[in-house]
């Protein structure tokens, strides 16, 4: 062994002996284990990501499969798994049992006109209520929130009433005008606005000179694009794939929403499922698009509120 190697061991035994002395561990130890542990973590959690992103959209392929299938195939053992050759024959049973375009226009109008009121009225209150003082704020604010925990089904007899005495039975009116605001999106939108908007920035604008309007769609609209982002995808939904209110309230069988239309391809007897399979995947088509189109504004403000943060 040379003077050199001599050299660099006793270097190396003193070095461990004073990390000992000191409580650390040698020097070179514990680098790989830590490195390790996070590879495998890394591992596992993309594990149970595709896992569970895997199990979210097999529903939706079963969707797609049994739409392009006939019942024969879909109740055959063991199940049939892939695409089949009967989707437009299943489209076309659609369209020929019911009246399809209109009651795709009518539902569009009435979830588009939905989304549109509740983001405009319910960001108005939301607005008001967390930068704005004025008499029984926080009673009225308590009193929204009973509201929000009343079921919805209690107030059918109430809202049906009323549509009748305003002679809008049978009429999109009906749907669209109970559907105008609710208590969700206002608290929502208003525990967002109470920490998105600085006070600091509404007394600025307040002194100089712009009114409650110009407040609101200078500085309110801007900082809550994600949360009206969310809302109208929320309500958009809702008002789609709403059953009950529009069974009760639409008299008029060409007025009929989409879902409410869709139900009517059920028999007693005898159900082509693969026709009924494919009305239900031309009623969620649409949904899809709309959360692409809108789900990137307010996960963009989410990823720059992170960034900010």
């Amino acid at each position: 062994m040379t003077s050199t190697e001599t050299t660099t061991r006793v270097d190396s035994q003193n070095d461990s002996a004073d990390r000992g002395r000191q409580g650390l561990p040698p020097s070179g130890a514990g680098h790989e284990h830590p490195v390790a542990r996070r590879r495998l973590g890394a591992a596992v959690t993309h594990l149970v990501v595709i896992i569970g992103v895997l199990l979210s959209i097999f529903p939706f392929y079963w969707l797609v499969v049994m739409s392009t299938n006939s019942t024969a195939d879909i109740f055959g053992f063991p199940p049939k798994l892939t695409f089949g050759p009967e989707l437009w024959k299943n489209i076309g049973n659609v369209m020929s049992n019911v009246d399809l375009w209109s009651a795709l226009g009518n539902t569009l109008i009435v979830s588009l006109a939905c989304a549109f009121l509740v983001m405009l009225f319910d960001s108005l209150a939301a607005f008001t209520f967390a930068k704005y003082k004025f008499p029984f704020k926080n009673a009225l604010f308590a009193l929204l929130l009973v509201t929000f925990m009343i079921p919805g089904q209690l107030s059918l007899v109430p809202n049906f009433v009323i549509m009748a005495q305003l002679g809008w039975i049978g009429t999109l009116q009906a749907l669209i005008i109970p559907g105008a605001a609710n208590a969700f999106g206002i608290f929502l939108l208003r525990q967002l606005a109470a920490g998105a908007i600085p006070d600091e920035l509404v007394e600025a604008a307040r002194i100089d000179g712009a009114g409650f309007f110009r407040t609101y769609f200078s500085i309110g609209i801007p900082m809550l694009r994600g949360g009206l982002a969310f809302l109208g995808i929320f309500t958009f939904i809702g008002a789609w794939n709403d059953y009950v209110w529009p069974l009760v309230v639409l008299v008029n069988p060409q007025r009929q929403t989409l879902q409410v239309a869709l139900s009517q391809l059920n028999s007693v007897y005898n159900t082509d499922y693969g026709m009924v399979m494919a009305g239900a995947l031309i009623s969620v088509l649409p949904l899809i698009g709309v959360f692409l189109i809108g789900s990137r504004h307010f996960i963009a403000n989410i990823a720059a509120g992170a960034v900010k943060g």
